[in-house]
């Protein structure tokens, strides 16, 4: 069930109509969240419901069980990993491997053709495995008590906003905000009207406006041998896929918000980053903190040396890439951030470009560029249609600025003038902070924005799609 879907609507307007009688008392709520959110997830295949439920039952059981029985923590720890893992790698990898495995026989002069199955994904797969690992790892190290209600455990894991799509909410966060009666603060209230606005916005405005542009792109015969429109469509494309996923954070954190809980925050203004290391921070947080906290540093992190450090780099970086897309495309995706960060620690030159006037601003644009180009295998459909587009915004002999307009949809670029304007207000956020005492009418301003985005959601919406990261 997409947020921008009527029947969403519907769901959203039955539920929070019944939530003042149902949040009172801890199983009534427990089990009210549960059933809401395994319908909210069953409508697009109740079939996988059965899958979600099984695989959470099982990491339930093993958490439980490592404090109920010591001498088998890794054991369970191990059936947990496997359980998640083995069901990730089933329905998201399998083609790949028996593709690539197909390859490889070919290489080596033997005919083979294994079969593929074509197992359609279930949705949100990676964020729910990675949520629920989690828990049992975070058992497994004792930063966290296993809970001994299965109610409580599933109402943290299915939460209909973050469920499909993020945030990734580790149990830690938001278990303990799940006991007691939650009371919805007139602030929470506010914040979570703007944020639910602001995501709609960024989604159904920004976001579904720009992909029928650059999907049309990507999917012509041969790509337009044009550098300068390259560029455009994949600056485009980095806004598109920015807004339509931190559209739906937004509109997740806004729900939970109205609800009495907070989710943390994913996306903090990426493309204002002045580093790669610094974009990492800012982009897909929550994702970016598992990796960092369950791959990078139990692999030693940067305490063993330069050398390893790299190699732990490298490995976090190629396993993200990964569970974007069963692709050689998203690999070659993380491999570049991969280069990206190593480029910078080794060298430092963020730093060392930020200490010549106007260093962090083209620090910033550097870093932008280098995001833009990675975006191209992201978006690209297979590795020679990346290489190809790439070879065409790099090549100065195709910088003639004859810019083939008609390829180019005039009111994307509107909303890439609307994009550059928020990024302005945004980038203005500590001035406007310091003038707010000695303006006080720039406190209009608020209301005036938040009223300007609810009318472009109505009139100004684009073809209706679905969210971008409902694929992985």
């Amino acid at each position: 069930m997409l947020f921008n879907s009527p029947e969403f609507l519907i769901f959203g307007t039955l539920f929070f109509a019944l939530w003042p009688i149902m949040r009172r008392g801890d199983n009534r709520r427990w089990v009210f969240i549960t059933l809401m959110s395994l319908f909210f997830y069953g409508w697009w295949d109740w079939r996988y419901t059965f899958l979600f439920v099984a695989t959470g039952l099982i990491d339930f059981f093993a958490g439980y069980g490592m404090v109920r029985w010591p001498s088998r923590r890794k054991l369970l720890l191990v059936t947990s990993l496997t359980a998640n893992i083995g069901m990730l790698g089933f329905f998201k990898y399998l083609d790949f491997g028996l593709r690539n495995a197909t390859t490889v026989l070919h290489w080596f002069g033997m005919e083979a053709h294994l079969p593929a199955l074509r197992l359609i994904l279930p949705v949100g797969i990676s964020f729910y495995t990675f949520q629920s690992m989690s828990y049992t790892i975070d058992i497994y190290r004792g930063r966290l008590q296993p809970t001994r209600s299965v109610l409580h455990f599933f109402t943290s894991l299915s939460m209909f906003p973050h469920l499909v799509a993020g945030p990734i909410m580790r149990a830690a966060d938001l278990q303990p905000q799940l006991v007691g009666t939650p009371r919805t603060t007139d602030e929470q209230k506010w914040d979570g009207t703007r944020l639910i606005v602001e995501g709609f916005f960024k989604k159904v405005v920004i976001a579904d406006n720009l992909a029928p542009v650059v999907n049309r792109a990507f999917t012509a015969p041969t790509p337009l041998s044009h550098g300068p429109f390259w560029w455009v469509i994949m600056v485009m494309f980095a806004f598109q896929i920015y807004c339509d996923f931190s559209g739906y954070s937004d509109i997740a954190r806004g729900l939970a918000k109205w609800m009495g809980y907070e989710f943390n925050l994913n996306f903090d203004h990426p493309y204002i980053s002045a580093s790669a290391s610094e974009f990492w921070r800012r982009w897909h947080i929550s994702l970016s903190s598992w990796f960092r906290d369950y791959v990078y540093i139990p692999l030693g992190g940067s305490r063993a040396g330069s050398w390893k450090e790299s190699r732990n780099l490298w490995i976090t970086m190629l396993v993200s890439g990964l569970w974007h897309g069963a692709n050689w495309t998203f690999i070659t995706w993380g491999a570049l951030h991969a280069l990206y960060l190593s480029i910078e620690k080794w060298t430092n030159w963020p730093a060392r470009l930020a200490k010549l006037p106007g260093g962090r601003f083209a620090s910033q644009v550097i870093v932008f560029l280098l995001v833009v180009i990675a975006w191209v295998f992201f978006r690209a459909d297979t590795f020679s249609q990346a290489i190809r587009i790439i070879g065409i915004m790099l090549d100065v002999r195709r910088f003639h600025f004859d810019m083939p307009i008609e390829e180019l949809d005039k009111n994307a670029l509107v909303f890439l003038v609307l994009i550059a304007l928020r990024q302005l207000w945004v980038a203005l956020a500590p001035q406007r902070a310091r003038l707010a005492p000695r303006l006080p009418s720039l406190a209009v301003l608020e209301p005036a924005v938040f009223v300007a985005l609810i009318l472009g959601a109505v009139y100004l919406r684009g073809p209706g799609s679905a969210f971008i990261y409902f694929q992985f």
